[in-house]
């Protein structure tokens, strides 16, 4: 398998830094292009325009912008060698923004932190958010969900 372009997606969290650095390094190896990807929520967008009393098309436009502002960031933070990333940010239900935006840039592989059910039992902590879980039935591509290390304790 040929891998030149990879989309991860992002919620800024620690978990999709790891998933940005599992990305990087398939990166380096396969030289290929990473696109990373934010998606604001809709639906939360809707919660948010109730509360705050605006419009629509006035609110989008100020998540948009901050939205690039936290990609620089977590790029900062997550992306040490300072590899080419592209960064796009949609508004949308985030599981069909990842699989339209995978499509539309016939990406060879999608990468996305996966928190997971932990405390459920050994099967469900397979399994990654619903998000992940949608992507992966929508997309022909591959999908590679990273999780995030459970921190050690001495003992």
């Amino acid at each position: 398998m040929k891998i030149q372009s990879i989309l991860v997606a992002t919620d800024f969290s620690e978990c999709s830094g790891v998933a940005f650095q599992a990305a990087a390094q398939l990166s380096q190896t396969f030289r290929a292009k990473i696109v990373l990807l934010h998606v604001i929520s809709l639906k939360r967008v809707g919660v948010l325009t109730e509360y705050l009393e605006q419009e629509l098309e006035t609110l989008v436009p100020t998540l948009r912008e901050r939205a690039h502002r936290h990609l620089s960031e977590f790029l900062n933070r997550w992306n040490p060698e300072g590899l080419e990333v592209e960064s796009l940010v949609a508004v949308g239900a985030p599981f069909q923004e990842i699989a339209v935006i995978a499509r539309d840039l016939a990406v060879d592989l999608v990468v996305l932190g996966g928190y997971g059910r932990a405390g459920h039992g050994p099967i469900e902590e397979v399994f990654f958010g619903s998000t992940a879980e949608k992507v992966v039935r929508l997309l022909p591509c591959p999908v590679l969900c990273v999780p995030l290390e459970e921190k050690k304790t001495g003992g």
